[in-house]
């Protein structure tokens, strides 16, 4: 983890970002095995996938395209700049009086924040969601919450029964957010690609918003910088169209 910065779990980007499941079985884009129970892969990266974010390694949660990935703590202070800039867990009750929360995940950041951690039963009982049909809307939000990098998911417990343990990303990561909370997103951005370009080797700045959701001003600034600085070279390539992005240690 510490050698890409941040991975998929099983998802392969065409995007060029690694992916956990195709490091562990050995080639690219590998087919989903028929009998994926009984697959050694499969199984080798479910594991990894609960054991590293369990025992703090890494962080694990739908950061990028809403896909699950596994991020290195010393890159997940420049997400969490980009998402939540200054912003402690204390402060969802501003994001949804200027509508950008949904009413159900503030009802479970007031749980949350009353009581931490909590299991997913437990979680929805104190907000009032135990009932069957209410499963699609406690999921919703969620991911939502995870996306917005309000809470975390700490633990998959399988006995007695199968069940998610949740908690404030502050509170499980507090390092890691005070370090997020004190970088600018100029130097969040920066420190984001040249991680992304050192394994993906070469980009596009349109790419490079596509992929982060950022806008393409910011990229253009980030893009700026890194070239002044050596670490990126902007150039055409022969046969593609336009100008690339290129990793300056790739370069021959």
């Amino acid at each position: 983890m510490q050698d890409v910065g941040f991975c998929s779990t099983f998802y392969c980007f065409p995007e060029g970002v690694p992916c956990l499941w195709e490091a562990v079985v050995g080639r690219a884009r590998p087919r989903w095995p028929r009998h994926s129970h009984h697959d050694d892969g499969v199984g080798l990266t479910w594991q990894l996938k609960d054991d590293l974010p369990a025992a703090r390694h890494v962080y694990y949660g739908k950061i990028l395209k809403a896909r699950p990935m596994l991020v290195a703590l010393d890159v997940f202070p420049a997400f969490y700049a980009l998402g939540r800039g200054r912003q402690r867990a204390r402060d969802y009750p501003v994001e949804y009086d200027a509508g950008r929360l949904s009413h159900t995940a503030r009802r479970l950041m007031d749980a949350l924040s009353r009581e931490h951690p909590q299991y997913t039963r437990e979680l929805r009982g104190n907000a009032f969601m135990l009932e069957s049909t209410k499963t699609r809307e406690f999921e919703r939000a969620m991911a939502e919450l995870q996306q917005g990098l309000w809470v975390v998911k700490t633990e998959e417990r399988y006995e007695p029964t199968f069940s998610y343990r949740w908690d404030l990303l502050e509170a499980w990561l507090p390092e890691a957010v005070a370090e997020g909370r004190r970088l600018s997103r100029a130097s969040a951005l920066d420190r984001l690609v040249t991680r992304y370009l050192d394994t993906a080797v070469f980009s596009t700045s349109r790419g490079l918003a596509r992929l982060f959701g950022l806008p393409s001003a910011d990229v253009a600034g980030c893009v700026t910088r890194l070239v002044r600085r050596g670490a990126v070279v902007e150039t055409a390539v022969a046969g593609w169209p336009g100008d690339w992005l290129v990793a300056a240690a790739a370069m021959p």
